[in-house]
């Protein structure tokens, strides 16, 4: 079995409109604790994360005690909105969920962000087959990857995750086919 712990993100500083440099906030990185004392006893063998600075800083603490590289992969980066800020996001993630072609013009829509966050998983999941792997990442791409494998996770369960951060998702797979899932809310 490989055992996938899936770490969303903590409190990012959403002054900061740069999605890959956002940092995390002052309360964001206290919590980073939280993310290590729940993976200090799980034997992880290796870290990966998105590129994002908010992802990274999540997971590094951890990654530290356990003196464990990380390994960024593009495809594990949060989705593209636009190229300039929006200001309502909530209806745009509720279009979104509505309809997984839904974008704008410079941004993705939700296939498309699950299938490359998918497909990286993926080549996780046969690199690192029978290990206890962590993933730092973002909410919206965690929950494609929920609504992969569990159709039944949609808006209203995004809604409820968007407070959780950080927040942990540990997948059981069986090589690539996944046989459980449970949440973790840390705070």
């Amino acid at each position: 079995m490989t055992h996938l712990y899936y770490v969303r993100h903590a409190q990012p500083d959403y002054s900061v409109h740069d999605d890959m440099t956002r940092p995390l906030t002052e309360k964001g990185m206290r919590d980073c604790a939280l993310v290590t004392a729940f993976l200090a006893d799980k034997s992880i063998d290796c870290v990966f994360s998105s590129p994002y600075k908010r992802a990274v800083d999540t997971v590094q603490p951890f990654a530290a005690q356990a003196h464990l590289p990380i390994t960024l992969i593009d495809d594990l980066r949060e989705r593209r909105i636009d190229s300039a800020w929006i200001d309502d996001f909530d209806s745009f993630c509720k279009a979104q969920w509505a309809d997984f072609d839904y974008r704008y013009k410079d941004g993705e829509c939700l296939r498309e962000v699950q299938e490359r966050n998918i497909e990286a998983l993926q080549k996780i999941l046969l690199t690192c087959a029978g290990q206890n792997i962590v993933i730092g990442g973002h909410g919206t791409a965690l929950s494609t990857i929920l609504n992969f494998y569990d159709p039944a996770f949609g808006y209203e369960d995004f809604t409820r995750m968007r407070a959780k951060a950080p927040w942990i998702v540990h997948f059981t797979f069986d090589g690539t086919r996944c046989i459980s899932i449970e949440t973790h809310d840390l705070i």
